[in-house]
């Protein structure tokens, strides 16, 4: 921890040790009693220097380090813009190829059956027909009817 080892130590500042102590138990750099051994040192500490000296054995984690970049599912072959698989919207979020049509059917679906209630509702009664079933039901059996290479 940088800084003057004789300052006060903060609740943050011993939070922090105890859990770069428990990433170092994890990997097995500490056995179960050291670990515990340290960890009680670690709220007794009262100073920043108490807290070095129990990571001083140790060596230095990023608890804050981001995953590499380079780190990316693999594209397979055959799924491109038509194929099978994932495919990235504009924000390069990964979405399965087949879960936007189907979200999209849901969401009008369901707007199209509020706006039936709320019409049988001002007019007296839902037991009226149910037209919202003229677009939900064409438009689910095309989406259950699609290729398997179509997305």
């Amino acid at each position: 921890m940088p800084g003057d080892p004789r300052l006060r130590a903060s609740d943050a500042d011993r939070e922090r040790t105890a859990e770069l102590l428990r990433e170092h138990h994890a990997v097995g750099r500490l056995s179960a009693e050291e670990f515990n051994d340290r960890v009680e040192r670690v709220f007794s500490a009262r100073t920043l220097g108490d807290l070095d000296a129990l990571l001083s054995d140790l060596p230095a984690i990023d608890l804050y380090q981001l995953p590499s970049a380079s780190i990316r599912p693999a594209r397979r072959r055959g799924s491109g813009p038509r194929g099978p698989g994932l495919r990235r919207p504009a924000d390069d979020a990964l979405m399965p190829a087949r879960t936007a049509p189907w979200i999209t059917w849901a969401a009008v679906s369901a707007l199209l059956v509020v706006i039936w209630v709320a019409l049988g509702i001002l007019v007296g009664g839902v037991a009226w027909f149910p037209w919202f079933g003229l677009v939900m039901i064409p438009w689910r059996l095309a989406l259950g009817r699609r290729w398997p290479n179509e997305p």
